[in-house]
Parts: C-alpha cells; structure tokens; sequence
C-alpha cells in the first residue's frame, strides 16, 4: 500500500511532466492566432475538439502504444519529423497572415476549419505531441497496479482541463489587441512555430541519422 505522501508525490510528478511537455501557456497564442476570427463558441467548440482529440490520443497510446510502434514499425523520432513538417507548413501560413483573409470564408467553411484544425495541429501534435505521447507511454508501463495507472488518467485529465481553461481565457487577449494587433501576433507566432517546426525535425532526424550512419 502507499502512503498519502508517496501518492500525491507520484500524482505531482505525473502532473509535472504532462504539464510541461503539453504547455499550454507556450501553445495558447498560437490557438488564438488560429482562432482570432472565430466567433467564442466556435472558439470554445475548436478548444474542446483538440483537447478531447489529444485526450484520445494519448489514452491509445498509454494503453497500447508500444504495440503500436512494433506492429506498425515505427518510432517516436519518426512522429518528432512529421511533426516538425505540420508545424512548419502552419507557421508558413500564419507568418504570410493566409489566416486573415478567413473572415471572408462562408458559415460553411468555418465549420470544416474548425474541425481541421481542432484535430491538426492543435489536437495533434501541439497538444498531444511526440513528448506527451512518449511520456504516456513510458508512465503507463512504470505504473505497476491500479492505483497508479488510475493516478496516471486522473492526471492526463486534470492538465486536459487546464489546458481548456488557458485556451479559453487567453481569447481577452484576442479582444483586446484587436485586428491590427491580432495580425501582428499572428507573423509573430508564425516565426516561432516555424522555429519550433526546425527543432523538432532535427530532433527527430539526429538519432534516425545516427542508427543508419553510426559514429
């Protein structure tokens, strides 16, 4: 059995390292880039898609992610550069403002961008990128019984509705920049996600390089 201590311990350090992995407070600008024109329900419908997409992700992989990997031969590194290819391609996008001209966009459309962009990029692999899912994966097989598997959703949903919490009070923001400081963001985030974009496939391509042209 565990003591109270120990189990808030592990609660705090399952906690810290989704928490930190995830960022929400580093990822909530570029949802409110991409969410600038949206109405707040649609706002609020594009942050719940996401995080309930990188819920579902994350609990697939928790549970079977290493036989994931084998039955399709696969890596981790392998997500870190598809990854780095998405996010490059949507910080492209946002640093040429393409998102602006989205107001001009039928009722229609806005629907089918709200799920597009619920799922990709911001469910997966903003959300649940390549470090949560590995650290689900890797907790998952360190938690030995119930009790610690049962600490270890409990944690994945507490920084789930966190980070819905962040998302969705970040939208002040948005009001209060207006469309000029809206558009300014927009670039701006775009040079970053484009910088994030390079990390991660390098990231991912350094020990995939390695394994194939050992030192």
């Amino acid at each position: 059995m565990y003591s109270t201590q120990e189990l808030l311990t592990i609660a705090l350090l399952y906690f810290t390292s989704f928490f930190t992995l995830i960022n929400p407070l580093g990822s909530m600008p570029v949802f409110l880039t991409m969410t600038a024109k949206l109405s707040k329900s649609e706002r609020t419908k594009t942050a719940l898609k996401a995080v309930l997409t990188a819920f579902i992700t994350l609990m697939i992989f928790a549970f079977g992610g290493q036989m994931l990997f084998e039955f399709f031969g696969i890596s981790v590194n392998s997500f870190r550069i598809v990854g780095g290819i998405i996010f490059f391609m949507m910080g492209y996008d946002m640093l040429n403002a393409r998102l602006s001209s989205f107001k001009s966009i039928p009722q229609e459309s806005v629907k089918e961008y709200v799920d597009d962009i619920s799922v990709t990029p911001l469910g997966i692999p903003m959300i649940a990128g390549p470090g949560a899912i590995t650290n689900s994966i890797v907790l998952m097989e360190d938690s030995s019984d119930l009790v610690l598997k049962t600490i270890l959703i409990g944690t994945i949903v507490f920084t789930m509705l966190l980070t819905i919490l962040i998302y969705l009070g970040g939208s002040r923001i948005t009001k209060f920049l207006g469309e000029t400081g809206n558009k300014i963001m927009l670039k701006l985030m775009g040079l970053i996600v484009m910088v994030i974009a390079v990390e991660f496939f390098f990231a991912g391509l350094g020990p995939i390089l390695q394994g194939i042209f050992p030192a």
